[in-house]
């Protein structure tokens, strides 16, 4: 969160001004450029709550009806389904800037389940409320939209990731991804923590813990990567973006 001025508007306080997108510290990245105080009051006016979901606690699940959107204050997520078999098979992981449950506009339905990783925080907003918000706001109207182009962009990234890939390529695309998504936060793209625990890591990439722990301890061995219980350090990101291409093999 961004450092507030000392002093506040008449009638406002702290808690106010903390909640407020203009004030947040993702609103850069949830949030299109070129948006002036007028919308983002517009805006503000219809999120309906900040949202606490504690570590293991479930947002949302399969089948529950449709009301809103809710955009990542704080901490991880995953989203996940469950197959024919009645397992579970994880179909993302999300963090701060980012929308959950995108998946029901069409039905009215979710069609996944979303699991915080960590203590957490959401900003709901009412979706009945943000459609007649979009017919006003052009800008708001076409960064949803992207939005919505980068989530199908990101579904079919997985399934080319498990459909062609080997499984370095997959590990390497998967830590690829993490270090670009952790950067484009102000985050190091070089050190940060797996929030998901390596069996969610194998289940969402095809690949068995057994896997997961071989490719770190390889990786380790290449020089790749230093890891320390979840504490991941990427020492060679030019390299495993190359095995992510195929243009570097981990033999």
């Amino acid at each position: 969160m961004h450092q507030l001025p000392a002093i506040t508007l008449p009638g406002t306080t702290i808690d106010v001004l903390k909640a407020r997108c203009a004030t947040c510290s993702m609103h850069q990245l949830c949030l299109p450029m070129g948006l002036d105080m007028g919308d983002m009051d517009k805006l503000d006016q219809i999120i309906g709550r900040r949202r606490k979901v504690a570590k293991g606690n479930v947002l949302f699940r399969i089948g529950d009806p449709f009301t809103s959107l809710y955009a990542i204050r704080l901490g991880h997520f995953k989203t996940y389904q469950i197959n024919t078999g009645g397992e579970e098979q994880v179909t993302g992981f999300q963090m701060g800037g980012e929308l959950l449950g995108m998946d029901a506009i069409s039905t009215d339905k979710h069609y996944c389940s979303a699991m915080a990783l960590e203590d957490s925080e959401v900003c709901e907003i009412p979706f009945a409320s943000l459609e007649q918000l979009l017919v006003d706001m052009p800008t708001l109207l076409r960064h949803f939209h992207r939005m919505m182009s980068q989530e199908i962009t990101r579904e079919q990234s997985v399934m080319l990731l498990l459909g062609n890939m080997q499984a370095s390529q997959r590990f390497a695309a998967f830590l690829v991804n993490l270090a670009s998504r952790y950067e484009a936060r102000g985050y190091s793209a070089t050190a940060f923590q797996l929030r998901m625990s390596r069996e969610d890591i194998g289940n969402y990439l095809g690949l068995t813990i057994e896997s997961i722990s071989r490719l770190l301890n390889k990786f380790k061995k290449l020089g790749l990567l230093a890891v320390s219980n979840r504490e991941v350090r990427v020492l060679d990101l030019p390299r495993l973006k190359a095995i992510t291409a195929g243009t570097e093999t981990c033999a």
